[in-house]
């Protein structure tokens, strides 16, 4: 793994030259690869006091303490809070849409270190980073796995210890978009479960399922149950991007 890193720090300035770092959202030169300019990187909107303390849903002003949207309210989550990098917006579309259908994946570092800083510490060591799974035919097509490779820079800063294979989708399933909560939910049946090999691993461990983007919760909810079925103690939810107007 050192070795590795110093042959990357001593190809850096031969990449810089061949492909100047330029910002992924507007184009202008930035001082590294996979960097954003402070211009853009202003207008990324981050979640903000008040908000759920489950989800992270903006709510309006309260007096209580740990207060809950009426969403989590009617619907309580069986997972044990969203960490949520930034709000999603017309700036953190085109970071992600960059990342994971543009090949742009060096936005992984910056995506990852912006999630970082808004997640705790593993202080146990014992916190499993699990990446929510691609079917095998979408990753074929795609090529990598973007929450995965999120979740290996969120280990890189101590937040836990990444199982890549923790999960995995069984079957393909559809655009979730526009679909009402019961459909989503038909839609997910049996299509994520947890790796059969990976059950004693998960067993009685606190695990962060890490994602790019956290729309209607949907698919989160069905890796958290299948992670909580198969013995999770808790499973918290990281992601660079919380769309809150669904």
């Amino acid at each position: 793994m050192r070795q590795n890193s110093i042959l990357t720090e001593a190809m850096r300035p031969l990449v810089d030259l061949v492909y100047p770092p330029r910002c992924p959202l507007c184009g202008e030169g930035v001082a590294d690869q996979g960097g954003v300019c402070a211009e853009c990187f202003a207008g990324i909107e981050r979640p903000a006091e008040p908000c759920c303390t489950l989800c992270m849903r903006p709510i309006g002003a309260s007096l209580e303490e740990h207060a809950r949207c009426l969403v989590c309210e009617a619907h309580p989550p069986r997972h044990a809070g969203v960490y949520a990098a930034t709000l999603y917006g017309d700036a953190t579309r085109k970071l992600i849409l960059t990342y994971k259908h543009g090949g742009k994946i060096a936005l992984a570092s910056l995506l990852g270190r912006m999630m970082g800083q808004s997640l705790p510490d593993d202080e146990t060591g014992e916190t499993l980073l699990v990446p929510v799974p691609l079917h095998r035919w979408r990753l074929w097509r795609r090529g990598f796995n973007q929450a995965a490779l999120l979740a290996r820079e969120l280990e890189k800063q101590g937040k836990g210890r990444l199982l890549v294979d923790g999960l995995v989708r069984r079957k393909q399933t559809p655009s979730l978009g526009g679909l009402g909560r019961e459909a989503r939910e038909k839609a997910l049946s049996g299509a994520i479960t947890v790796r059969s090999s990976r059950e004693a691993l998960i067993k009685g461990k606190a695990v962060t399922l890490v994602d790019d983007v956290l729309t209607s919760g949907a698919t989160s909810d069905a890796c958290t149950a299948a992670l909580l079925d198969a013995g999770a103690s808790s499973v918290k939810i990281a992601c660079f991007a919380r769309v809150v107007d669904s």
